[in-house]
């Protein structure tokens, strides 16, 4: 014989289900709005530009480095090659951030450091909507290579119009990096 169940606990179990998916439902929005919100930004001034992707700014009466998300341009030492002359592309790349930060502030959302200790960071010449992505227009004027696939527009343009560094030819800077930057310095073992 097969037990019934009443109805007053069959409508107990009916109100449970609906206030685990109704608090399942308020998760998912509050998941949601979590991810999709922006990254406050916050207005910086320039201090120094030190390369194509990296520049310090003052930000909370304190001193950062920050280096741009996303690109990699050529080192400030790296020469490349343009009609059979070398040519200091490095500086160029410096001069072409420099002129794009200006001396007014950049807008920027500031990330996770990295390996050198640099704050990661998307800058705006202006707050969204407005402003120019300073990442994206160094990689379109061709000064900058794309590291995660986010400028692979940019980049393509810049290589099919032979702007900047794509005007010759040159060293990925990140392999230009692995054959002149001094090998790190072994840490000395614990028990020497």
């Amino acid at each position: 014989m097969v037990a019934r169940v009443s109805p007053l606990t069959h409508l107990r179990w009916r109100r449970r289900i609906r206030s685990l998916a109704g608090l399942l439902l308020l998760f998912g929005l509050a998941c949601a709005a979590w991810v999709w919100l922006p990254t406050p930004a916050f207005s910086v001034r320039p201090v120094h530009v030190i390369d194509g992707d990296s520049l310090t700014v003052r930000h909370d009466s304190a001193s950062l480095t920050i280096r741009l998300a996303g690109i990699d341009a050529v080192e400030y030492r790296q020469d490349c090659t343009r009609s059979g002359a070398v040519w200091p592309c490095g500086r160029d790349a410096r001069s072409a951030l420099d002129k794009l930060v200006g001396h007014g502030s950049v807008h920027c959302e500031l990330g996770s450091k990295d390996r050198y200790g640099r704050t990661l960071a998307t800058c705006r010449t202006a707050p969204l909507p407005d402003g120019v992505d300073i990442g994206a227009e160094m990689v379109r004027q061709g000064w900058a290579v794309t590291t995660d696939g986010a400028y692979m527009v940019e980049e393509a343009e810049a290589g099919a119009r032979q702007r900047g560094i794509w005007q010759g030819r040159f060293v990925r800077p990140a392999d230009w990096r692995a054959t002149h930057e001094p090998p790190a310095t072994a840490a000395p073992r614990p028990d020497a």
